[in-house]
């Protein structure tokens, strides 16, 4: 059996846990605070929250990232965790959790941690990374983070961006972007999410009114596209924020595109901005720009084309995640076999 803890921060991991859990060909249980995402393979435990209002001695004195102590949240969240842990779990994947993951190497449970993009070399994580009996990294090799430590890159699956797009992907390569017909009224799409941003409506409606050649469409949580893979294919240009999620789907679409950094932990969104910009696949910025700067940068975008995607993902993101989770499962079964 394998166990899946999904972080209830944004839904990102959630969606990316169901597209590896359906590749799956052995049994999967999902651990989270969320619901169960509709089409969920296998069983589901809720966990309850852990979010105190004052929260006492949350790191352990530096040692943990999130572990508070007299929180019967906490506690009853790690003891449902531990009972599983101590009878049908033969591999735990994490994503993402330091403390789930050294739970699951305590009670002497391989484990599986889906790796994040930025500075992971503090204390906590250095453990969960080197505990892990493998990482995922969601990105290919060529855009790996260098800082890494050869120990971590020795034991890490690169998979390449995952998506839920990535099967309309393969039956659909998507129109190529255009950048010698006229420019008047191009689409630019703004994707973005609701996990905390500095970019206000405001902002967008600047950037809208310099950019007088261009149709803008903003799709938030608060106003959802009815059909984003459509809405991605019908956009010259697509503005994003830096969500591994958020990207993974527009490499999938394969569109020019303007990706902006959000303020994140361990500056997440800031490292993949910059992976972006090193392997030249788009725009990829650091902060919202002023908005004169915004016909340029959509033009730039255009010119850019779409090409550089090929270095950011395989299109099987998920099957290679699941194929790696197995083989550590196959490793369970025949060592339990002697």
């Amino acid at each position: 059996m394998i166990g899946y803890y999904i972080h209830h921060q944004g839904l990102g991991h959630r969606t990316r846990a169901l597209g590896i859990a359906r590749e799956l060909g052995v049994p999967v249980t999902g651990f989270s605070s969320l619901g169960a995402p509709e089409g969920w393979p296998g069983e589901w435990c809720t966990l309850p929250m852990d979010v105190p209002g004052s929260p006492v001695d949350p790191t352990a004195n530096g040692v943990l990232h999130w572990a508070p102590l007299d929180h019967a949240g906490y506690r009853e969240r790690m003891r449902l965790l531990a009972e599983r842990l101590g009878s049908d779990i033969s591999v735990m994947v994490t994503d993402t959790s330091a403390e789930v993951t050294l739970l699951a190497r305590l009670l002497g449970v391989r484990t599986v941690v889906m790796a994040m993009r930025g500075n992971r070399t503090d204390r906590t994580h250095r453990d969960a990374y080197d505990a892990a009996s493998l990482i995922v990294a969601p990105w290919t090799a060529e855009t790996a983070e260098e800082y890494w430590p050869r120990e971590w890159t020795d034991k890490t699956v690169f998979t390449g961006a995952t998506s839920r797009f990535d099967q309309l992907a393969a039956a659909y390569a998507g129109p190529a972007a255009d950048v010698t017909g006229p420019s008047s009224r191009r689409k630019v799409l703004v994707v973005w999410g609701g996990g905390g941003t500095e970019v206000t409506e405001q902002d967008i409606d600047r950037a809208r009114l310099v950019s007088p050649d261009w149709e803008w469409t903003v799709r938030t949580p608060a106003h959802p596209s009815p059909d984003l893979w459509a809405d991605l294919q019908d956009a010259d240009v697509v503005v994003t924020h830096g969500g591994n999620n958020a990207v993974a789907e527009l490499s999938a679409a394969a569109r020019p595109a303007v990706v902006i950094a959000q303020p994140r932990p361990f500056d997440e969104q800031h490292a993949t901005v910059r992976a972006l910009r090193n392997a030249d696949v788009c725009t990829a910025l650091d902060g919202w720009p002023e908005a004169a700067q915004w016909p340029t940068l959509l033009g730039n975008a255009l010119a850019r084309g779409n090409s550089g995607w090929s270095r950011w993902r395989h299109g099987d993101g998920a099957r290679r995640a699941a194929q790696a989770i197995e083989r550590l499962d196959d490793v369970v079964v025949t060592c339990g076999s002697h």
